[in-house]
């Protein structure tokens, strides 16, 4: 794909944007993440054409991490060379996102929350990147073992050296977001948004209360596998397909998952997303965005008209109320 893309005049036209949580910043509604198809397994040309399809829909926001692969930072370095060959132009309309707290390299520095470990991370990041900043940073995951203090005060001096603009958590529960927002406070840098795993399958935020708690803090919820790894598409309403996740990369989700009752509680589900004139993956994504908890769901892609696909989900969030009971008994 050598040649020179020129983004779609018309990029802002549908996309819709949400504040994150009480700060400036808006994500688009979707979002597009670079877990999977974006390693040394995937296309260059494919992925390309994935975030210039992405881009020219409004999906302004690219999220990474450190470790995302195969092998770890391989996405990282594929995303730094898309930027350089496409993106330039358009680098203070995007929002690049990275993490770290996933092993990343050998021995006792290259995991967990550690300033070492953060510190050493966030450079690494942006050299693959090719950028000078991210516009958000990270810590992927709770650590046991460090000071909470510590990994926060480390995401504060990234974000005021310059080499993020906002920070955040991701996979924190309620007890660690409450205490880690506590400690931002005081060092006058605001975590913004904590990114957790949302589906109708998976309801952890609301049963752990980090979801109301955001919302009465002012902090932003980003969603990840809304889809819960492929599981609310029409993909498994008929037995495993030989091309998809589930038999290609056990990683991910496991064949077990998909038990006689997940599949009936698939199909009910796609009966409502039929009446609601949507496909069941549209029903999934728009279910998430429906009360304006989270402001962005992460959508994974391994082809560009699945993000044609996924973001007409942004024109059907209102739910009526027996819907939204019935996709609470037959989910639970």
């Amino acid at each position: 794909m050598g040649d020179l893309y020129i983004a779609s005049d018309k990029r802002y036209d549908h996309m819709r944007y949400n504040h994150v949580g009480k700060s400036g910043l808006k994500f688009p509604a979707v979002s597009l993440g670079f877990w999977h198809n974006f390693g040394n397994n995937g296309f260059y040309d494919n992925m390309k054409a994935i975030c210039r399809t992405a881009f020219d829909n409004g999906i302004t926001q690219f999220d990474l991490a450190n470790n995302y692969g195969p092998e770890y930072g391989r996405a990282e370095i594929n995303a730094g060379h898309i930027l350089e060959e496409d993106f330039k132009p358009y680098r203070d309309e995007l929002i690049i996102t990275t993490k770290a707290g996933y092993d990343m390299w050998p021995g006792p520095y290259g995991n967990w929350g550690s300033r070492k470990y953060l510190m050493a991370s966030i450079d690494q990041s942006l050299k693959r990147l090719g950028l000078d900043y991210v516009d958000i940073f990270y810590h992927h995951r709770m650590d046991p073992e460090t000071p909470l203090e510590e990994t926060m005060e480390a995401l504060a001096q990234i974000v005021r050296s310059g080499k993020a603009l906002y920070a955040g958590i991701s996979n924190y529960d309620k007890e660690h977001t409450e205490q880690a927002v506590r400690i931002m406070k005081e060092l006058h840098c605001p975590l913004i948004v904590n990114q957790r795993r949302y589906s109708i399958f998976d309801r952890t935020i609301e049963k752990d209360g980090v979801k109301k708690y955001c919302r009465e803090a002012g902090m932003g919820i980003i969603a990840f596998s809304p889809l819960a790894q492929g599981l609310l598409t029409d993909k498994y309403l008929h037995g495993i397909p030989d091309d998809s996740r589930i038999a290609r990369d056990p990683r991910y989700i496991n064949k077990g998952v998909l038990t006689e009752e997940k599949v009936s509680q698939i199909t009910a589900l796609n009966k409502i997303a039929e009446k609601r004139g949507q496909t069941l993956a549209e029903m999934a994504l728009s279910w998430i965005l429906r009360d304006g908890d989270v402001c962005s769901v992460l959508i994974g892609a391994s082809r560009p008209s699945q993000i044609l696909d996924n973001i007409k989900a942004i024109d059907r969030t209102d739910f009526t109320e027996d819907e939204l009971r019935e996709i609470d008994r037959i989910s639970k």
